[in-house]
């Protein structure tokens, strides 16, 4: 029934955004994958290209990304981070700094089988420094999980605490190594012990001591390992109110966390910024591009 009514949304006279609208975005995503594929059987045709054939601007990024499944949408995301138009480093680091280790793998794959290259290889070819270094150690999803200790939690906030110190390669080297290879549990005893030593949050330690992309990224790792939703919240207040709505971040987080931790971002998001996702994106974006998102948000009634 989905793919029929898609059909005639998409083939018939003009195109019928608020059935497509309503179809795709009420849909989880092994829903929407299943009617792909009713919808080849049915017509003969790729549903994402009538998409990109009918629809335009951000409202088509946001009706096509639905239809990726969450390893490829990552993969055509990091694809396009690194050889589009230019460079989008936030994507990278908003990526790999949150994936699991089995999100990564499953990424990994998708990369490899949608564009016949390997993600590391790309990775290294086109970033550069202590940046690309951490970005190579987070693609190869093997953080230890579900360990703690405490001994050891000691020794690496001694190790991060020197690193904020000295800043020399091996000690940025030192200090990449542990916060993209030990388990959350770990980094969290060993970010209450760096406070313990210095009197200095991590975050803020990290901020004074280096910039540029690498600084970003060790605080994005931090901050996805204290609260993942809060990450986010905060990255979309910034795409919204910092860079003149950036509807690339925007269409990227809503999509990727539609199915994962939304809620809760819609959550921390109205504690730390005092106004609803839902409400921000409403007044920014217009036509059946907000429509869209807004349906991906499910706002509540005291959203509006």
């Amino acid at each position: 029934m989905d793919a029929q009514m898609l059909g005639g949304a998409l083939q018939g006279i003009g195109c019928e955004k608020d059935m497509v609208i309503d179809i795709l975005t009420q849909r989880c995503n092994a829903q929407r994958l299943m009617i792909a594929e009713a919808y080849r059987d049915m017509y003969g045709r790729d549903l994402i290209m009538d998409l990109k054939e009918n629809l335009s601007h951000h409202f088509k990024d946001v009706m096509v990304g639905l239809m990726y499944p969450p390893a490829s949408y990552d993969a055509h995301e990091l694809r396009h981070a690194m050889k589009g138009a230019e460079m989008e480093e936030n994507c990278l680091i908003d990526i790999l700094a949150s994936r699991s280790n089995g999100e990564i793998f499953q990424m990994k794959e998708a990369y490899l089988m949608q564009y016949n290259n390997d993600l590391q290889q790309d990775i290294y070819s086109e970033t550069s420094g202590h940046f690309r270094d951490t970005l190579m150690n987070l693609a190869q999803g093997t953080r230890e999980e579900g360990y703690a200790d405490p001994a050891m939690g000691a020794q690496d906030a001694m190790i991060l605490w020197e690193a904020c110190q000295q800043k020399t390669g091996e000690h940025k080297n030192m200090m990449q190594m542990i916060l993209c290879n030990k388990s959350y549990q770990q980094l969290w005893m060993v970010f209450q012990e760096f406070q313990n030593i210095s009197g200095q949050d991590i975050v803020d330690a990290i901020n004074e001591c280096y910039d540029g992309y690498f600084q970003e990224l060790l605080v994005a790792i931090v901050l996805c390992v204290r609260d993942k939703p809060s990450y986010f919240a905060y990255r979309l207040y910034n795409a919204i109110h910092e860079y003149g709505f950036h509807n690339k971040t925007v269409i990227r987080i809503l999509i990727a966390r539609s199915e994962i931790d939304l809620m809760n971002i819609r959550r921390r998001y109205k504690e730390r910024y005092g106004k609803s996702l839902f409400h921000d994106i409403k007044h920014f974006a217009s036509g059946h591009y907000e429509t869209a998102l807004l349906a991906i948000c499910a706002g509540d009634a005291e959203d509006y």
